[in-house]
């Protein structure tokens, strides 16, 4: 994911929740609705307000979160929400900075401080949500003890996510890294690699790469997808307590008192969401609120 050339074409983008008559609407303005018991202003005949709101999503789990929310917890709420579907880490946030979704939720803070710097965006993060613990899978090993000397490790290729993943690795005495380095560790900060060979790799091929190399670091919501469990099928995976990888609601800087993203803030933290992310994902995610 070094390359930073907006993608003239959106074809990984899958629209999960197309709401009938969905509205293409600012963030910065309540949305109206099409039912014909509202009038202009998206009020409903009893004076109710209707919120609506475009949500970009990484398909899981933050996909499947945020329909939770739609067919649980939005109606009742007044929010008209729509959900669509990215595949990479690129195309959200760039869809959010040009206005064709008003929030986006696939990313934690060093990511998006990394992709503001570099893209020029003014993308702010507003509600943490859930945290998906980075993890160390293999097809051909059962045991980190296992690694074959020469080992080839597939990492991600973004800037917060490689540093992240060396930091793991790291962690369990696999390599090296240069004192004082953080998060933003790079394979050039490893001091010993115990003969590990590396390959940086867009974080969304990881998983289809298993049968190729003898071990790849995963971030969770990809794992999900390709059904691995981080807690069952991973050879090491991060600790929750203090991580500050926590996944949340981003919106463009300027509308972070929306009140429809306000809405969407409040059933994202609400207790029925976090019983959905215990009970379906079994500490494979975990709440961050």
């Amino acid at each position: 994911m070094r390359t930073t050339t907006r993608k003239p074409q959106r074809g990984t983008v899958r629209t999960a929740v197309a709401l009938a008559g969905a509205l293409t609407l600012a963030l910065t303005a309540c949305g109206t609705s099409s039912d014909p018991d509202t009038d202009d202003n998206g009020s409903s005949a009893e004076g109710e307000e209707t919120l609506s709101l475009r949500v970009a999503a990484s398909p899981v789990p933050h996909a499947d979160i945020l329909t939770f929310v739609k067919d649980n917890l939005a109606e009742d709420a007044g929010l008209e929400l729509t959900v669509e579907e990215f595949d990479d880490y690129i195309l959200p946030n760039t869809a959010l900075e040009d206005g064709e979704v008003d929030a986006n939720f696939f990313q934690h803070q060093p990511y998006l401080d990394d992709f503001n710097a570099k893209q020029g965006t003014s993308i702010v993060g507003i509600t943490d949500v859930h945290l998906e613990p980075l993890g160390v899978y293999s097809a051909s090993i059962d045991s980190l003890d296992d690694l074959p000397e020469g080992a080839t490790v597939a990492i991600p290729d973004d800037a917060t996510n490689a540093g992240r993943a060396l930091q793991l690795l790291a962690g369990e005495g696999l390599i090296t890294l240069a004192d004082g380095v953080g998060a933003e560790a790079t394979l050039g900060d490893i001091t010993e690699d115990n003969g590990l060979v590396f390959n940086e790799l867009e974080a969304a091929t990881l998983p289809r790469v298993l049968d190729d190399v003898d071990a790849a670091v995963i971030n969770g919501n990809y794992a999900l997808e390709a059904d691995l469990s981080p807690a069952e099928d991973s050879l090491a995976l991060e600790e929750a307590e203090g991580n500050p990888y926590a996944n949340f609601l981003a919106v463009r800087e300027g509308d972070e008192d929306n009140e429809a993203a306000a809405a969407l803030s409040e059933l994202l933290t609400s207790d029925a969401v976090r019983q959905f992310i215990e009970e379906t994902y079994q500490g494979s995610v975990l709440p961050a609120f």
